[in-house]
Formats: structure tokens, C-alpha cells, sequence
């Protein structure tokens, strides 16, 4: 392959940062420019050797490079976009450049749904790893197995997190759809990401498209206790039906073809049978706490039994994966309080991820923080649910939310309204905060450390840096 130069606008996103490595590693010289560089992707992309530009600037694309790649966060008025458009340079979307630089070619497995679709791609990465297969993948987030959110080789398969989130200011339709998927895992789908879907329906309209694209010798492999999956997969937007072999596999429905039976959650690890139709399949010991991430490796054994692994290496991989940051990633243990950090902002996403710390820790005090930063998270779109969410928590905190002034009042989560709703349950609840991110981590700190004692474990949720509010934290109870 001959060397092309790339540049990436928008390159400090972890998609876009993630993408310039893969590039690199092919050979070519990459260049991005982003508006500012904040760790953990400034420091990736400096590790990377990726040659970046503070701030967007015309000279940045001279002399013109062989591709431009526009990151989904970059709008029309950035002054590189209006220097593309008007001198007519080539230019394409992240996934684009992922489908015919990476895929093509290659036996795509996409893992997509609203809620795991990071953990899911990490663990089939890792199962695809230890079972010799060498995948190449791309991840929206660090898996630390493998230490990178991206890894490229020589071999047939490409595993990728199948985003939902539109591709570019021009094409507003998922990443997803570019993937060229052969497999999809569909964990589940719910109402998300109120900033480009007016409702379900037009979330459950994208998800048919990508079922729709799975060639008849793919296959579908189906997380049956969503009910959207069902309805999509039973009401596909094709008359003749889904074209491809269908998989199911959930823990709530009998009707499932991959089960699990003799769940067991300790502090140390999760254990459970794994079935298929209804048969003893393959004995299970993950660290991964949950029964959500029970799901997500039953949704991994159907996609790596479809490949041929053999399954004492799938069971190896399961026992020896590592998980991914900001996925329930312990922060730090200091005086035996336990700090924990994960990206849940969902309300779904909230309470199972606090049913599974409760899991990992039954005897102990969880303390949840979060802060509605997610533009669904920040609308009112689930101020009935997010109350429900917290219910295995014992002591609440809520920050404001996030850039309140960009969203009219009446449109806005009434964050003292489900304190409120907390306190009418009986729980320890409280809105404390600042006027930013910084702000109301330092207030929470302040407010949180006298509180805390020996044996509380700190659930800390956002979709964003936080203000730094674990360090802050950890710092504070020293």
C-alpha cells in the first residue's frame, strides 16, 4: 500500500485519535488539528507520533493532503471545512476512511445497541485474540488487555463497535451502517441521543437498516430480552424477513437459544453455566460483574462459536479479560473507600450498573455521584426513570446539569425534582454543585470526603471528564 497523507479534523476525539493510530500503523502520514488537547488523547496522540495543530487554520491543508477526514463533531463554519469545500480537496467521514482502509475485504463482526457495545467489542476482541484468529478492531474506549482502543493486522477479521451516533455534518445517518457488517451483535436498544433522534421510532428505523445489511451467509445474533430487538428482528424492514441466520441469546426469556443458568456474583468474580438450547455449553468465570455483562458474554460465546473457536480458549479469554476503562474501572482504594468510575449516564445504564456494584459489594454503603451531561441525560426525557435508576444506591449525589444554558428551561431535567423523588424513598439525596464541570466536582469533594467511612464504595457517573472528580476525591479522603 502506498503512503497517503491524512489529516484529521477533529482529531482529539477518541474515534478520530483512535483512527489516526490505525492509520499510522499502515504506513501513512497523518496529520490533525483539533480546537484544543486534553488527556487521556492528547497524550495517545503524542504516543502515537501523530503531528497535530492547536486550533483549525487553512494553512493546516497546505499543501493539500490526499484525505481529509471530518470528524462527526465538526461543523460547517470551521475554517478547514470551508477551505474543503471550497477548493474541492478530497475529504471523507471517519467510518468511511474505517470501511475502505480496514474492513473491506475482512470478516466484519459489529457490535451494536444502545447500552455495552463498548465491553462487548473489547470481550469479542479478547476471545478473538485468545482464540488465534489476530483481530484487528476498533473500540470506543481502552481496553486494557490490550492496553489500546484499536489494534491492526494482517488477518481476515475486523471487530467494531457499531455506533448509533450520526457519521457527519453531511451524512446524518449512524456509523453503523458503513461497516459492511457479515456478524452483528445486537445487545438492545433503547430511546437515546435525543440531539439527532425525535423519538424511538426513528431510532428502531436505523437498527432495521443495519439488519438489513447482513448478507445471507451472516448472521444475526440477537439479544432477546430487549423488546425493541424482538420487534425489529419479528418486524424487519424487509417483507421477506431478515435474510440471514438468526442467534438469540438473553437470561429472562426461555425462548433464547444462548442462556446462562447457576449465575453466581462474588466480590472476586461472576460465575454461570452458559447453554444452548437448554444444554450445559461452557462453564463461565469472568471478573465482570452483572448480569448485563452476563449478557454481553453470552452475546461473545454465540459469535465465537459462529467462527469455529474452540471453547476452552473462549473460557480462557472470559476469565483473563480485563475490561475497559470507564467501564466500572476501580480509580482507587484509599482509607477502604472504594472509588469507581463509569461513562453510565442512561438511566438503564444507571441502575444496572449500580445493581451490579451492589452485586460485587452486597454488605457495603454505594455512594452514587452523576452528573447529566449527555444531551439526553439533560432533557426531561427521563425524569420519571432516572429516580428508579438510583434505587440500589444508598446515598445520592446529583450535579447540575451540564451547560444548562443550552437547553430552554421547560425542556430541562429537573434535577432537585428527583432529589426529591429520592428523598420521598427514603434515600439520602442531594443536588450539589457549581457553575461548571470543576466547579461542581470541588463542591461534591468538599461535601462528599467528611462523609465517607471505611467500607463505602463511590460510584462515580458521567459521560465526560467530570472536573477531574475522582483524583479530586481519592486526593481529598488521604
Amino acid at each position: 500500500m502506498s503512503q497517503r497523507h491524512f489529516h484529521l479534523i477533529g482529531v482529539c476525539g477518541t474515534a478520530m485519535a483512535s483512527l489516526a493510530g490505525m492509520l499510522k500503523a499502515q504506513g501513512h502520514r497523518v496529520t490533525g488539528s483539533d480546537k484544543a488537547f486534553y488527556p487521556p488523547m492528547s497524550d495517545e496522540l503524542v504516543r502515537l507520533g501523530i503531528e497535530t495543530f492547536i486550533g483549525f487554520d487553512a494553512k493546516n491543508l497546505e499543501p493539500a493532503p490526499d484525505v481529509v477526514v471530518v470528524g462527526n463533531a465538526t461543523s460547517r463554519g470551521n475554517v478547514e471545512i470551508e477551505h474543503v469545500l471550497n477548493h474541492k480537496l478530497n475529504y471523507a467521514s471517519m467510518s468511511e476512511v474505517v470501511r475502505e482502509n480496514f474492513i473491506r475485504g475482512r470478516h466484519s463482526i459489529v457490535c451494536a445497541g444502545t447500552h455495552g457495545k463498548t465491553t462487548t467489542t473489547s470481550i469479542l476482541a479478547w476471545v478473538m485474540e485468545v482464540g488465534k484468529l489476530d483481530p484487528s478492531f476498533l473500540i470506543g474506549g481502552v481496553a486494557e488487555n490490550f492496553g489500546s482502543s484499536f489494534k491492526v493486522t494482517g488477518s481476515n477479521y475486523f471487530a467494531i463497535e457499531g455506533d448509533e451516533y450520526d457519521t457527519a455534518f453531511w451524512d446524518k445517518r449512524p456509523k453503523f451502517l458503513s461497516y459492511l457488517p457479515d456478524t452483528v451483535i445486537l445487545n438492545n436498544i433503547e430511546f437515546d441521543h435525543a440531539d439527532i433522534y425525535e423519538n424511538l421510532e426513528a431510532v428502531k428505523k436505523q437498527f432495521r437498516l443495519l439488519v438489513n445489511l447482513i448478507p445471507n451467509q451472516g448472521r444475526l445474533i440477537a439479544g432477546w430480552d430487549s423488546p425493541v430487538v424482538r420487534e425489529i428482528v419479528l418486524n424487519p424492514i424487509a417483507p421477506q424477513g431478515v435474510w440471514c441466520p438468526i442467534e438469540t441469546f438473553g437470561i429472562d426469556d426461555g425462548a433464547a437459544k444462548w442462556s446462562a443458568r447457576k449465575l453466581e456474583f462474588t466480590p472476586e468474580e461472576t460465575r454461570f453455566m452458559a447453554t444452548c438450547e437448554g444444554a450445559d455449553f461452557l462453564e463461565v468465570r469472568t471478573p465482570l460483574s452483572g448480569k448485563f455483562n452476563v449478557r454481553n458474554c453470552l452475546g461473545v460465546i454465540a459469535a465465537a462459536e459462529s467462527l469455529g473457536l474452540e471453547r476452552q480458549l473462549v473460557a480462557e479469554a472470559l476469565a483473563t479479560f480485563k475490561s475497559v476503562k470507564r467501564r466500572m474501572q476501580v480509580r482507587g482504594v484509599v482509607n477502604g473507600i472504594t472509588v469507581i468510575d463509569d461513562f453510565a449516564h442512561h438511566p438503564t445504564a444507571i441502575k444496572e450498573t449500580l445493581e451490579a456494584v451492589k452485586q460485587k459489594y452486597p454488605t457495603q454503603r454505594i455512594v452514587a455521584v452523576f452528573e447529566p451531561r449527555s444531551w439526553t441525560t439533560r432533557k426531561k426525557i427521563f425524569q420519571d426513570e432516572y429516580p428508579k435508576s438510583f434505587a440500589p444506591a444508598d446515598y445520592v449525589i446529583l450535579a447540575p446539569i451540564f451547560e444548562a444554558h443550552r437547553l430552554a428551561s421547560d425542556d430541562q431535567l429537573s434535577v432537585p425534582q428527583v432529589i426529591e423523588d429520592l428523598k420521598v424513598q427514603g434515600k439520602m439525596a442531594f443536588e450539589i454543585g457549581g457553575a461548571d464541570s470543576n466547579a461542581s466536582a470541588d463542591a461534591i469533594v468538599r461535601h462528599l470526603a467528611p462523609e465517607l467511612r471505611s467500607g463505602d464504595v463511590v460510584m462515580i457517573m458521567s459521560n465526560g471528564g467530570f472536573g477531574g472528580i475522582h483524583q479530586k476525591l481519592l486526593s481529598a479522603i488521604k
